[in-house]
């Protein structure tokens, strides 16, 4: 069990506040970690931060836009001036639009582009330039299946998160010599609050999905915690640039 021992580790998780961002954060803090959840919205990452303070874990809030590069770079200096490091770094947040690649606004593309490859670039090369200072570190991208598989309507989420799983490879090629570890959860399609009144006005969507994954039920948050854990904790010390698909076999046919 020491392997996954995160006792002493400082965690920030980017849209940490709900679904998958907050598994995660529970799961790093109920191994020992002390979160710091980053979203948007100070009060819902406020209450997400008291929710695993009354389960007995450590954790606090920094509200912030990871698309600003100036309250990215304010958050990062903000954590270090508290507790004195950053030993994880979970990039999380991230929007989705579902419509036919023909009517994609531009400003839904930039919408998209800024949060999930733009935000996880600015939080990482902040957080990384201290990583390598310390020569060590974890940083986890929360990609998608969809950065190799293809799905209809999501195609400009999907080039965003291949984009990402291509980034995590970027990084971790030039951050090995440094100790610092960059590695991406790819989820099929999980049921979150970002989706959840999606799929209740599209069942016939929901069951195409579920008719894709072989082992015959959609994801949930908990179920990408494990992976989350492992890729933060010296179990996977020797791994790095991977994408690991968290998607019940949706990539297997």
């Amino acid at each position: 069990m020491d392997l996954f021992d995160l006792t002493g580790r400082v965690a920030i998780v980017t849209g940490g506040n709900r679904g998958i961002g907050y598994a995660i954060a529970e799961g790093l803090a109920r191994h020992g970690a002390h979160v710091v959840i980053a979203n948007r919205d100070a009060t819902s990452g406020q209450e997400a931060a008291l929710r695993l303070q009354d389960q007995g874990f450590v954790a606090d809030a920094v509200p912030t836009d990871v698309s600003d590069g100036r309250l990215v770079a304010r958050l990062v200096e903000d954590v270090l001036d508290r507790h004195g490091g950053i030993d994880i770094l979970v990039n999380n947040a991230a929007v989705i639009v579902r419509k036919p690649v023909e009517d994609v606004t531009e400003e839904e593309y930039d919408r998209v582009m800024s949060t999930n490859l733009r935000g996880a670039f600015l939080c990482s090369r902040d957080v990384g330039r201290h990583m390598i200072e310390k020569r060590r570190g974890k940083i986890v991208n929360v990609s998608s299946n969809v950065s190799q598989v293809v799905q209809p309507l999501r195609s400009i989420y999907s080039v965003s998160k291949a984009g990402l799983s291509h980034m995590t490879r970027a990084m971790a090629l030039e951050w090995a010599p440094y100790g610092v570890n960059v590695n991406a959860i790819g989820p099929g399609p999980t049921l979150t609050d970002i989706n959840r009144q999606y799929f209740k006005d599209h069942p016939e969507d929901l069951q195409a999905r579920v008719d894709q994954i072989p082992m015959g039920r959609i994801g949930m948050p908990a179920d990408h915690v494990g992976v989350a854990v492992f890729l933060a904790s010296a179990a996977s010390d020797y791994m790095t640039g991977q994408t690991v698909l968290v998607d019940g076999g949706t990539n297997l046919p």
